[in-house]
């Protein structure tokens, strides 16, 4: 493990100059150097006091990393359709993610519909791909055609529906996930 690079890092990510930490600690520039060049290691009494003064833990300072996951392709999307709705809900993050974020290609069949969300606390943002749909949030229904987008709280009812003729293909991001 390279703890100089690693300590460097933090120290840069917290906005500190090499002098600015070692006034902080009463150590001198030159020995924060040292350390971060791996020339020397520092004592754990040293370690300690660098770690707590750029803001972490031992605990985390020594636990691997491990990138996210970035890219997703269409295998591991999740696709659940809904046939007395007339929907197909494309997932396009893995459940396992641990976001609070939802995001979907929803498609809705002519007379088709999304079910009625009660209302919670919350964001939704749609962009329709295909089609045209009607949004109805608290009683009223706003038409929302090709190439537009909408946005809106979820602090009442709503659902979205398919009153036309063709099929509707939405891209809908949600805070927190409701799809």
């Amino acid at each position: 493990m390279d703890i100089g690079d690693k300590l460097r890092n933090l120290r840069l990510n917290a906005k500190l100059t090499q002098q600015e930490l070692a006034d902080k600690l009463g150590f001198t520039k030159g020995y924060i150097s040292q350390i971060e060049n791996d020339v020397t290691s520092p004592s754990m009494l040293a370690l300690f006091q660098i770690l707590e003064a750029l803001g972490t833990s031992l605990e985390a300072f020594f636990s691997p990393y491990i990138e996210p996951q970035i890219v997703f392709n269409k295998n591991e999307y999740q696709i659940e359709e809904d046939k007395n709705l007339k929907h197909i809900v494309t997932r396009l993050l893995p459940n396992t993610l641990e976001y609070d974020l939802g995001s979907v290609i929803l498609e809705i069949e002519p007379g088709g519909q999304t079910k009625i969300f009660e209302r919670a606390y919350g964001v939704i943002f749609g962009y329709v791909l295909e089609g045209q749909i009607t949004l109805v949030k608290n009683k009223t229904r706003y038409t929302v055609k090709r190439y537009e987008s909408f946005y809106y709280e979820t602090n009442h009812e709503h659902y979205i529906l398919n009153t036309n003729n063709d099929k509707a293909k939405i891209l809908l991001v949600s805070k927190p996930k409701v799809f």
